[in-house]
């Protein structure tokens, strides 16, 4: 699969759609999820052109991985996330719902957010 660059978050990170924006450096674009699925959701995502997780590990330099990964983690500290908890995200193809073809890890919050999966959806 290559890499879209017309896929909404390249577009974010070029600025030809807007976003509430909570951290951005030359690497690195953190902003408020439009379509929150709890109280606090952040999307976090590297400016570089990674189709997933899988893609950016095996493509990314190794610094860039972990000060991305870093980076989330300083954004939950930041935000108080600790305190009560929190989950980090990641959708990976289909199956998993992956609806943006770009790298992102979605950081969720502020509520009790239940277990991962339905027990239902498991043994389907």
């Amino acid at each position: 699969m290559t890499y879209d660059q017309n896929n909404i978050f390249a577009k974010i990170i070029r600025g030809e759609i807007p976003a509430n924006k909570l951290y951005e450096n030359d690497k690195i674009l953190a902003f408020h999820d439009i379509s929150k699925a709890a109280p606090t959701h952040i999307l976090v995502i590297p400016k570089g052109e990674y189709i997933d997780f899988v893609d950016f590990v095996q493509k990314a330099k190794a610094d860039e991985v972990t000060e991305f990964f870093k980076k989330v983690s300083e954004i939950a500290l930041d935000l108080g996330l600790d305190k009560n908890g929190f989950r980090i995200i990641s959708n990976i193809g289909t199956d998993a719902h992956q609806t943006v073809k770009h790298f992102h890890v979605h950081i969720l919050a502020g509520k009790k957010l239940g277990p991962l999966l339905k027990e239902d959806n498991i043994n389907r």
